[in-house]
Order: C-alpha cells, then sequence, then structure tokens
C-alpha cells in the first residue's frame, strides 16, 4: 500500500529564507533607464489602444523626465545626521509631505514645460501644458502640496501630470543623490520604515508591485513607489493596503492567443483583498518581461474600472492620471514622517 505525501508549494521568498539567502530589501532608481524604459513602453502599450493620445502624451512626458534628471542641478539635501536621526525612528528621511522643496524644482518644472510643448504636436494636451507656461510659483507650490498630500480638492487635473512628472524628477535625483554621497560605507540612507506598505525613502503610496526576475530577486514582489520610483520588498500574497494574508485573490483581463484556445496568463493583476476591499496592481516580469508599472498602469485602466465596480477601492497612486477621492494612509501611518 503506497501513500500520497502532500507537498507545500513555497513562495520564492520562503524558498530564499530555506536556503539561507537574504532576499534584497530594496531597488533604486536607475539614472539612465527610469524613464527611458517607461517611455518605451508606453510607446509599445499606445499601439491600437483607446487611449493612444494620453499614452503618446506619457510617453513625451517621460521622455523629457529622462532629459532634465540627466543634467539636474545641485538640491539642498539631507545632511549626516538627519540621516541618522530618521533611521533612528524608522521613517523616510525625504518625507513627501514634509521635505522643504528646494526652489529649483521650480525652475526645473518650467525647462519640463519649455521641452515638452514642441514635442506635442497634434496632441489634444498640447494646449493644457500652454497654459503651465503662466503659472506663478505661489499657484505651483500649493498644486504640488495637493499632490503630495493626495487631495483632490483644488487640484488641477489638467495641470496634475506635468506637476507631478517635475516632482517624480526632483524626488529621483534626491534619492539617487543621496545614495551616491552617503551609502558606500557601512551606513545606509534608506533602510526600512515604521510603515511597510509606503516608500522607505519618501513615505509616499506605490503606483502598483513588480515580480522582478532579475538575479537578486527572481520572483520576489517590490512595491514601486509613485514618486521616487524606488522598489522595495513585500512578500507575495499580502496586502499591500492592510497587510492581511487572507481573502487574497488575483483578477486580470484575459486575452486569448490567436493559435491557441488557452487563454494567456495576464502580465498585469489586480491583487483584491477581502479583509480591507482594497487592491493593488501587480505586474509579473516572469509573464512579459517588458512590463513597466506605471506604463502597465496605466495602459490597464478599464481592470480598474472592473475592480471598482466589484467594491473594491485602489490603493496604488499613479501620479500621471489620478482620478476619484484618495483617503487617508493606513491608519497605522505615525502622525509625523519626520520632516526637517
Amino acid at each position: 500500500m503506497t501513500t500520497k505525501q502532500t507537498i507545500p508549494i513555497l513562495s520564492p521568498e520562503e524558498i530564499a529564507v530555506r536556503a539561507g539567502q537574504q532576499v534584497p530589501y530594496q531597488h533604486l532608481p536607475d539614472r539612465l533607464d527610469l524613464f527611458f524604459d517607461r517611455e518605451t513602453r508606453l510607446r509599445q502599450r499606445a499601439a491600437g489602444h483607446p487611449m493612444r493620445d494620453f499614452l503618446l502624451f506619457a510617453a513625451e512626458l517621460t521622455h523629457v523626465q529622462h532629459d532634465i534628471l540627466q543634467r539636474y542641478p545641485e538640491v539642498a539635501l539631507p545632511d549626516m545626521d538627519a540621516l541618522q536621526a530618521a533611521a533612528r525612528v524608522a521613517r523616510p528621511p525625504l518625507p513627501a509631505e514634509h521635505w522643504p522643496r528646494d526652489p529649483q524644482w521650480r525652475t526645473q518644472f518650467r525647462r519640463l514645460v519649455e521641452q515638452l510643448l514642441p514635442r506635442l504636436d497634434g496632441n489634444p494636451a498640447q494646449a493644457s501644458v500652454r497654459k503651465l507656461q503662466d503659472i506663478g510659483d505661489e499657484a505651483l507650490e500649493k498644486q504640488a502640496d495637493l499632490l503630495l498630500h493626495q487631495v483632490m480638492f483644488g487640484l488641477d487635473m489638467a495641470a496634475a501630470p506635468v506637476i507631478a512628472a517635475a516632482l517624480q524628477v526632483y524626488w529621483t535625483h534626491m534619492v539617487l543623490t543621496v545614495q551616491q554621497r552617503y551609502g558606500n560605507g557601512a551606513f545606509s540612507p534608506f533602510g526600512r520604515t515604521t510603515v511597510a506598505t509606503l516608500c522607505p525613502c519618501c513615505g509616499s503610496r506605490p503606483t502598483a508591485s513588480i515580480t522582478r526576475i532579475d538575479a537578486t530577486s527572481g520572483q520576489y514582489r517590490y512595491l514601486h513607489c509613485s514618486l521616487c520610483a524606488t522598489q522595495w520588498h513585500m512578500v507575495r500574497i499580502k496586502c499591500s493596503h492592510c497587510e492581511s494574508t487572507k481573502g487574497i485573490h488575483y483578477q486580470a483581463l484575459q486575452a486569448a492567443d490567436d493559435e491557441s484556445t488557452e487563454p494567456l496568463r495576464a502580465a498585469v493583476e489586480a491583487e483584491t483583498c477581502d479583509e480591507c476591499r482594497h487592491y493593488l496592481k501587480i505586474v509579473r516580469m516572469e509573464r512579459n518581461h517588458e512590463v513597466e508599472p506605471v506604463a502597465d498602469d496605466l495602459a490597464s485602466i478599464t481592470l480598474d474600472l472592473l475592480i471598482s465596480e466589484a467594491g473594491y477601492q485602489r490603493y496604488g497612486v499613479n501620479l500621471l492620471l489620478l482620478f476619484g477621492e484618495h483617503e487617508s494612509p493606513p491608519s497605522h501611518t505615525p502622525p509625523d514622517s519626520g520632516g526637517h
């Protein structure tokens, strides 16, 4: 008589732990590749897409973001004392809601508008972008505050993607410069923070999560920051909003292969949580090597609509396309993000 043995299916994280491996906690953005790869993916997804004009607008915007990031001027940064103070209390050292923004970000915003306009000939977004040439510093800072505090009331929705793009470049530059200046020794300027569901560098929400397939992070799940593009590890099958491991489901728009009756496994899914009724998209590189969290989130808005109709609330934030009312961050967020 033979007996059947049940073999548990382990997650990649569990396999790594049993093998004595250490899962890399975070991946900082790459100055040369971040916006270049995003632009490439946006143009791929735009082909034949119902939102073609908007995706091409986002691609042109991302192209200019790349150019500006390569030659970003010096800005005020936290010193070693401030970085160590943030590390001691496990807070992000560059908190989006409290960081005193360097005036240089406004200069780079105006540079972005100037470079973007001639690239938008024939695009419906050109008129809205042209109006931003005349926005004053006070109004610009007010709009930035609303964006970074996730307040929709009073936000200029037409201007928001361009202002957000300038803020993304600014924060990405700060993160990369801080790492370059202070991260070469034993001290790491960016580490684990109190709230695991918010970016450890700037405290922002993720846009989506991604399963990576590189040599050091094969098929581990990382949350992708909506502001500075840092990716930080979170185990799979765990809600990115309430951190529950119960009632997690995956929903997708299935496509049929022209040469097969079998449905393709979607590279973009919505991870829903029955405990808190929130969801976050997950993009899977093991199913499509070319996925990019921001671009594929924009190109899968239909999935958002269907999941929302089922009664789930979006947790992820895509600063290039805001919709709906954003709620406050999770209730366990510290009341003070430790700004300087």
